[in-house]
């Protein structure tokens, strides 16, 4: 009699036999079950959703940037569109992943910028300075008239975000009355300054705004140099104690700055009076002492009375070079 416990033993003898697992031979005899539909996970993003990330990662932006980056810089905007690891799965089902990790460098165009008044044009940035304990920061922001010099705002805090530098920009837009469409305002590549929120308030208050090429700081050099300035101050300190002292100091600083340093480049007036247009007096006065000097003692005027420096009429974030220069006359 045939029972299935001696089939069973037949069948492993014959396995054993031939060097083919039991298992394999019960697998032989079962009918494959069939495929469930897979189950969409009521936690991933629609199709419309993933069109609009997707959008998003692929705009000027973030096309070069990690999604790791692209992640924190929404977050500290105020913005979630899904978490890091959905940014990987989506760029990998559109195949950009790769791609974007050896993304080609790109042509930056070189800004060239004219202010031929004041609140024209307009220079910002943010610097750190040293505070209590080692790796602890104060950030110094401020926006810089680039005709006049003048420091028309700036703003110290403890960490730097595009949501108090908002704050700033709006708030000196007030304070200047600037009328929409009259001014424009130049920055860096700075997080801070590409931010969606600057560039969202820019748009409202009418105002362009212009950036630096990455890592070229002649781009930004009126900025540049009025930090230089307060860091170069012989009372400058090696750091802070706190972020009240750093405040002081900053606020001695850019009124020293506005009303009592002379800039070289706007004929060794102050920045306050160009800003304000006060320098026809100044200059005028500076003639007539001049003048009375060379009818004193003419003989220590060899080239003549001296002529008062004026303030310049353009001045240039990058002077357009001359194409066509006029050629060197032959010599004879």
């Amino acid at each position: 009699m045939i029972t299935e416990h001696s089939v069973a033993l037949g069948v492993g003898s014959l396995c054993k036999a031939f060097g083919e697992p039991r298992s394999s031979y019960y697998r032989s005899l079962c009918v494959p079950k069939p495929l469930k539909e897979k189950v969409r996970s009521k936690r991933r993003l629609t199709e419309e959703e993933e069109l609009k990330v997707l959008s998003v990662l692929n705009s000027e932006r973030f096309a070069d940037m990690a999604p790791g980056e692209i992640y924190a810089t929404l977050l500290d905007e105020g913005s979630y569109l899904c978490s890091e690891r959905t940014i990987y799965r989506i760029l990998n089902r559109h195949n950009q992943n790769t791609q974007r990790r050896q993304a080609q460098p790109r042509n930056y165009k070189r800004p060239e910028l004219l202010a031929t008044r004041p609140n024209e044009l307009w220079s910002w940035d943010i610097t750190k300075l040293k505070g209590p304990a080692k790796w602890t920061y104060f950030y110094l922001y401020k926006i810089i008239d680039v005709y006049s010099r003048f420091v028309v705002g700036w703003l110290l805090a403890p960490r730097e975000s595009a949501p108090l530098a908002e704050g700033l920009i709006s708030d000196t837009c007030l304070k200047q009355e600037i009328v929409p469409g009259t001014l424009t305002i130049h920055a860096d590549n700075g997080s801070s300054m590409k931010s969606l929120a600057v560039g969202n308030l820019l748009a409202d208050l009418g105002v362009t705004k212009t950036h630096s090429r990455p890592h070229v700081s002649n781009d930004n050099p009126y900025s540049e140099a009025a930090f230089k300035t307060l860091k170069y101050r012989p009372d400058f300190p090696e750091k802070f104690n706190c972020i009240e002292d750093a405040r002081q100091f900053c606020k001695d600083f850019f009124k020293w700055y506005n009303n009592e340093h002379r800039h070289s480049g706007i004929a060794m007036l102050t920045p306050e009076s160009v800003h304000y247009e006060n320098t026809e007096t100044i200059l005028e006065k500076r003639a007539v002492v001049l003048e009375e000097a060379y009818k004193n003692h003419p003989e220590r005027f060899v080239k003549g009375i001296s002529v008062v420096k004026q303030v310049p009429k353009e001045v240039y974030i990058n002077k357009p070079k001359v194409e066509n220069k006029p050629e060197p006359l032959a010599k004879n």
